[in-house]
């Protein structure tokens, strides 16, 4: 008997990452490979990246510089890149890394056996193309094996927004959402292997047009499946939000009370530079419309500090909407630019007062999220647990809030929900003890 082919596949960048990453490892499972976490065992390594932080392309090829020793010392290992860097370069990471033996775009990944096989015959294996073909159509069912109790679905793919410093529309293409009957048989299969909660993905998730009701009318669907006890969504764009989302929010229990909605700058003059399309005002009146159907909402957003043309004025401007919007928790990230992108071509702001801008910002939404986390202390929250912590006796799980919650118990197990008293806050998670009964 044919002993199993081992496939090591190394993650970088958002959600929707972490889904191909898993149907890359179903697509290749059909060909005998089976996962390892261990790069020095693997028959084949797959690198799946990113190209929306700085310098994501250098990131990769320092990588592969560190596998050159595991190829010179097994050379029928054969080593992939795939994702977003891999659509962005495409032939030049072959012609820098010559042990790359095939690059697979985000959008071709369903092709991998026909790309595994003809690097396996020692050929060059290439594939950035944005193929007519739906990949969701021809890859191969997800095997029945029980699953962790939370699960990324991916529902919508690519962008049609063209912000400036972006190159999404560029690795992705155009916007596309999967058929929501597609999407419902994948998270019926979900739910009947284990999972409890599922997130749905998209690049823009709330321009899903794959049901006659956009994304509102595919939640409350999916809000109809047994056993299916929470939905989430990211990443979502402020134009796209419409009215039955929003109240969606306010009428559909499944649907968890956490909203991530990038914003990027508090000035109306930065935004029109980026082609968001929208204004501070117009956002903050929107996370008003939210709160009012959904009070206890938590907000998250994305932050870019320093972007071309931005003045101190601009950024108070940030401050101050972030002082007015008040954000639970938020990720914040210095400009840098994308090549291809229009942004690449401007003036940028001088590094070392970007990096101070930086600083002041992170400090304000540190100081946020800490008053949100401390705020919990005292409440009752509903947790999902997820897996064993780092001490004995210790269970660590999600709010519906999104915060991690740890507690010590004999009573709950993995997948298990059960209710939860918050004690004590601590730096990145919140301490609780269990007081409902465990379902």
């Amino acid at each position: 008997m044919t002993a199993p082919k081992k496939l090591f596949i190394k993650t970088y960048g958002c959600q929707m990452n972490v889904y191909d990453s898993e149907r890359m490892a179903e697509s290749l499972g059909g060909q005998g490979y089976i996962a390892t976490d261990r790069a020095a065992e693997a028959d084949m390594i797959l690198l799946n990246t990113c190209h929306i932080r700085e310098k994501a392309a250098e990131k990769v090829y320092s990588e592969l510089g560190r596998l050159r020793p595991l190829k010179e010392a097994n050379p029928g290992l054969k080593i992939g890149v795939a994702g977003c860097v891999a659509q962005a370069e495409g032939a030049e990471i072959m012609a820098r890394q010559p042990l790359v033996d095939l690059v697979v775009g985000p959008q071709s990944y369903h092709r991998l056996p026909e790309l595994e096989a003809k690097a396996q015959r020692g050929e060059k294996a290439l594939d950035t193309d944005f193929p007519e073909e739906d990949k969701f159509d021809h890859l191969t069912a997800r095997p029945k094996a029980r699953r962790g109790p939370t699960a990324f679905l991916t529902v919508q793919e690519g962008c049609d927004k063209f912000c400036a410093f972006c190159v999404v529309p560029y690795t992705r293409g155009a916007e596309v959402s999967r058929p929501a009957d597609r999407v419902m048989g994948e998270a019926r299969d979900l739910v009947e292997r284990g999972v409890r909660e599922i997130t749905l993905l998209g690049q823009n998730v709330n321009a899903y047009h794959g049901h006659d009701r956009g994304l509102s009318g595919l939640i409350r669907d999916l809000a109809g499946i047994d056993g299916l006890e929470r939905i989430r969504f990211t990443t979502s764009h402020p134009n796209d939000m419409d009215d039955d989302l929003i109240a969606a929010h306010g009428d559909c229990d499944k649907l968890m009370p956490y909203l991530h909605l990038p914003v990027q700058s508090g000035s109306d003059k930065i935004l029109k530079a980026m082609n968001r399309k929208h204004t501070a005002e117009s956002y903050i009146r929107l996370i008003e419309r939210f709160r009012v159907v959904r009070p206890d909402l938590l907000l998250s957003g994305d932050f870019i500090v320093g972007f071309p043309g931005e003045t101190e004025a601009d950024f108070q401007a940030t401050l101050d909407l972030v002082e007015a919007v008040g954000y639970g928790q938020a990720y914040s990230f210095k400009y840098s630019a994308r090549p291809g992108t229009p942004a690449a071509e401007r003036a940028e702001v001088d590094a070392g007062e970007a990096d101070a801008r930086l600083q002041r910002l992170q400090a304000l939404l540190t100081r946020q999220q800490k008053a949100t986390q401390d705020g919990m202390v005292g409440r009752e929250v509903t947790v999902l647990f997820e897996k064993p912590g780092r001490m004995a006796g210790q269970m660590v799980g999600k709010s519906e809030y999104l915060h991690a919650v740890h507690v010590t118990s004999d009573t709950v197990v993995r997948g298990d929900l059960a209710k939860v008293r918050i004690v004590e806050s601590e730096r990145n998670s919140l301490g609780g003890e269990v007081i409902g009964a465990v379902s």
